[in-house]
């Protein structure tokens, strides 16, 4: 088992290749044959490897810490934030990195409030909302349960659409010009039946459907709607 938390503690005089040498002297290994150099290839430090690590980055520091933690080679591995301070490229890298170890075996258990980690890496998830647990179960089932959601929708004829959008039962046209960015784009609260149903419209009307995504992901807006229950029957 090895852990890993956000901000992880380093000596800053040090290089990335010393704290981990230092680490591994700690659980009696020798450096030499720790496999230092490989973490430090997985999390892609391998080109600031004898850099101190003073002057590193958040994101950098959080992928030594992932490399400290992948060290032990741990059957379970315990992470806190890990995407946290990481630019999209490093983000990428950590997803793919957490992917191989969990496609080798090793359980990979994450806190995070960052969707996208969820969405990318897990196949359980466990919601707690004022402490208590919410929902506890596959990433998939709450991820399509059927809720009500604002999606942009842009087409060929933003006129049409609005009238066909109107008249459809089950669509509510959000008119705050808070949500809406520009005049031809239009933003609909739906369920996705109701959705279904209005892209066959648009579809027989000969109204191109250009975008249609939902403003928030399925998966934000189940924790939101999760995290408002348990806080309104407190």
């Amino acid at each position: 088992m090895a852990g890993f938390v956000d901000g992880p503690a380093l000596y800053p005089s040090l290089t990335p290749r010393q704290n981990l040498a230092a680490l591994a002297a700690l659980r009696g290994h020798d450096a030499r044959t720790a496999g230092i150099d490989d973490v430090l290839a997985e999390v892609g430090l391998t080109d600031v490897a004898d850099d101190r690590t003073r002057g590193f980055s958040l994101g950098m520091r959080q992928r030594l810490g992932l490399a400290a933690a992948l060290l032990t080679k741990p059957r379970l591995l315990v992470l806190d934030e890990p995407s946290n301070g990481l630019d999209p490229a490093g983000k990428r890298h950590v997803h793919g990195v957490l992917g191989r170890l969990a496609a080798d075996g090793t359980a990979v258990v994450l806190s995070s409030h960052n969707m996208d980690d969820l969405e990318a890496l897990c196949s359980e998830v466990t919601i707690l909302a004022a402490g208590r647990v919410v929902f506890s179960g596959p990433l998939s089932k709450l991820a399509t349960e059927n809720r009500e959601l604002d999606y942009r929708l842009l087409t060929s004829d933003p006129q049409a659409a609005r009238r066909l959008a109107d008249d459809a039962p089950g669509i509510q046209v959000v008119d705050d010009a808070g949500v809406r960015q520009d005049a031809e784009l239009l933003v609909v609260r739906a369920l996705m039946p109701a959705l279904d149903q209005l892209v066959v419209r648009l579809v027989e009307r000969g109204v191109a459907l250009r975008e249609l995504t939902p403003m928030v992901s399925p998966l934000e807006a189940a924790f939101l709607a999760l995290t408002e229950q348990q806080e309104a029957g407190r």
